[in-house]
């Protein structure tokens, strides 16, 4: 997270004037600069881009992570790489690996999130919160008011994450995956551009940033 521009303080003039009770909020406003600016050094740059067709081999060594024999194929890629409703991201990590992607498809106001996976060796490392964050920001940019997706009921770690991010559960799909007949969770925002949820997800995105600096 870039620190706003604040004002250099002499340490020496502090030490001279900390008698002075005006003065007595400049050290810990300084250290609070500092930390921040720590922070900032900290966070790990990431590239979140448009999903290429030199990308479906690693998407699918991914795919095959995350989901198993049950994947997608490579067949299905290439088709929504071409597909107008579909907006698909690869998110490259600071060592220049393709460790994650997302899909959603944008049809009027709504958005459906069709995948986020994370290769085995890079989860918890914020990649999954960082490409729904960059979707999100995405439909702010196309005037999508409402994002659904489906997910396993047993994925805890993907509902909470959800969850933090202001989607709630609507129902179930019975039966939904066919590898173990598993019911989906289905989940909907409220409009994203009330209040109710803009306000939080701008709080989310900010803390995001102090681990994680986006481009692209």
């Amino acid at each position: 997270m870039r620190a706003q521009c604040r004002p250099t303080l002499n340490l020496k003039q502090i030490q001279d004037d900390k008698a002075d009770s005006q003065f007595n909020y400049k050290l810990p406003f300084l250290l609070n600069y500092g930390t921040i600016k720590a922070m900032n050094e900290k966070a790990e740059n990431i590239t979140i881009r448009k999903m290429e067709s030199e990308d479906i081999d690693r998407i699918i060594e991914i795919e095959e992570q995350a989901y198993g024999s049950h994947h997608w194929s490579k067949a299905s890629f290439f088709q929504e790489l071409s597909n107008e409703l579909a907006w698909y991201y690869s998110l490259i990590n600071s060592e220049n690996k393709l460790v994650a992607y997302a899909g959603t498809w944008h049809i009027l106001e709504e958005a459906h999130i069709t995948n986020i996976a994370v290769a085995k060796d890079y989860r918890h490392h914020g990649y999954g919160e960082a490409l729904l964050k960059h979707i999100v920001d995405d439909c702010y940019k196309e005037k999508i008011k409402y994002i659904t997706l489906e997910v396993r009921v047993s994925n805890t770690p993907a509902i909470n994450l959800y969850t933090k991010y202001g989607f709630s559960s609507f129902g179930l799909r019975k039966k939904y995956y066919q590898d173990n007949n598993e019911d989906a969770m289905i989940m909907w925002t409220k409009n994203i551009f009330y209040d109710e949820f803009k306000i939080p997800f701008e709080k989310l995105s900010k803390k995001l940033e102090e681990k994680i600096l986006i481009n692209g």
